[in-house]
């Protein structure tokens, strides 16, 4: 990959899809968030600071897709624990900034920052870090291919955690 050097993706448009995820997480609407994803994206939450390797450390959440779309389906099914209070969300994310351009292709990784407030069984969880989105281009637009969310305190005991951030 190459540095940017253009004006070519307009970075409107990335904030507008990773706006459009985080509207997804807050509603929950799951069905519509894995939308966003390529076939073969992953989700990686690393359990250390500077964690390199999602397969041979431990990670508070490593998904590829088909994991993903699990834990969609057991979120939505009617009998789900999750089911039995309403999860509220807020996700704010700033500094959107481009990391890097395939000029050949139009992939790119972004990095950005966020804060995440969740509010579920009357507790409300404040989550806040950085996340990188490697994002593919198609005929389409743009799907998120990887996104890793590097938590602040990712170090600290962490409780469950009821939606991705």
């Amino acid at each position: 990959m190459t540095t940017i050097i253009s004006a070519n993706p307009s970075i409107r448009d990335i904030e507008q899809l990773l706006y459009q995820e985080a509207s997804f997480l807050d509603k929950p609407d799951l069905d519509r968030w894995i939308e966003l994803y390529t076939e073969d994206g992953t989700y990686w939450m690393p359990a250390r600071e500077d964690q390199e390797d999602p397969e041979f450390e431990l990670s508070h959440i490593y998904d590829d897709h088909v994991m993903m779309e699990i834990r969609r389906r057991n979120f939505v099914h009617p009998r789900a624990a999750s089911k039995d209070y309403k999860i509220r969300c807020s996700h704010i994310i700033s500094n959107i900034q481009m990391a890097e351009l395939d000029a050949s292709t139009g992939d790119c990784t972004i990095t950005s920052n966020f804060h995440a407030l969740v509010n579920y069984m009357g507790e409300q969880r404040m989550y806040g870090g950085s996340y990188t989105h490697r994002l593919t281009k198609d005929k389409d637009g743009y799907k998120i291919r990887h996104k890793r969310v590097d938590l602040i305190n990712c170090e600290e005991p962490q409780k469950s955690m009821i939606i991705y951030l």
